[in-house]
């Protein structure tokens, strides 16, 4: 595989991973009923959108298409999300799934950022949105906290 379709296929992966979370972080905002709630959500999936189409604009920097769905793993994850807010309490099922999507995504950054088979422009672009990946990540982490320990 040449240098542009490593570029290529680093970047899509983390493209669709930040899809799936901006998908289902619109998805909650609309379920939940909590209008603050409701405001974080739109604010996180604005979060990944930006990712996504910085991300969108290196990977065609690089020559190639841009990755234009999410995974079956984050359709899975919106799912099992989706249930457990009907069987229970909505604001804290959405929470802590949305956490688990957080975690996903901040695994795979740091994947791509820490593989030595990473070709360098993929790196850097993957360490230019690593902050907010941490920063989203974190404000998903301490919201499950301070529901859990409320329930």
């Amino acid at each position: 595989m040449n240098m542009e379709k490593k570029i290529q296929h680093s970047l899509n992966d983390l493209i669709e991973i930040a899809r799936d979370g901006s998908e289902f972080y619109g998805e909650a905002a609309e379920k939940v009923k909590d209008p603050e709630l409701a405001s974080l959500f739109n604010q996180m999936a604005g979060h990944k959108r930006e990712i996504v189409n910085g991300l969108s604009v290196d990977v065609a920097a690089a020559g190639g298409e841009p990755a234009e769905k999410g995974t079956m793993v984050g359709s899975m994850h919106q799912l099992y999300g989706k249930t457990r807010a009907a069987l229970g309490d909505t604001n804290y099922a959405y929470v802590a799934e949305l956490e688990e999507s957080e975690d996903r995504l901040l695994e795979a950054f740091r994947d791509t950022i820490n593989d030595s088979g990473t070709p360098a422009p993929a790196r850097a672009a993957a360490e230019k949105y690593m902050p907010r990946v941490v920063q989203c990540h974190d404000i998903m982490r301490n919201r499950k906290a301070a529901l859990k320990a409320v329930k």
